[in-house]
């Protein structure tokens, strides 16, 4: 029974994050919301780990970001891991 629920709870957390990091990638189309509180909320929690991708690579052509689509990968594959190793 409390596998299932830590297994839940893991899959919570990362669905949230998962939800902040999406809204972030689309706020991001938006400069004029760039300086609102909800949007420095995202980033300040979402910035360091996307950060890491964006020294991997570098955005194309200096606008094109593809940092958050492997961000997003990797966030979904370590839920995995987790989720089978507490299974």
């Amino acid at each position: 029974m409390w596998v299932k629920m830590l297994a839940y709870l893991i899959h919570l957390v990362f669905l949230t994050y998962t939800i902040l990091l999406f809204v972030r990638i689309m706020g991001s189309w938006f400069p004029a919301f760039a300086h609102h509180k909800v949007m420095r909320f995202m980033a300040f929690y979402t910035d360091p780990y996307l950060n890491v991708f964006r020294k991997i690579i570098p955005p194309i052509g200096g606008t094109l970001d593809l940092s958050p689509l492997i961000a997003y990968f990797v966030l979904q594959f370590l839920e995995g891991i987790l989720i089978y190793f507490v299974r």
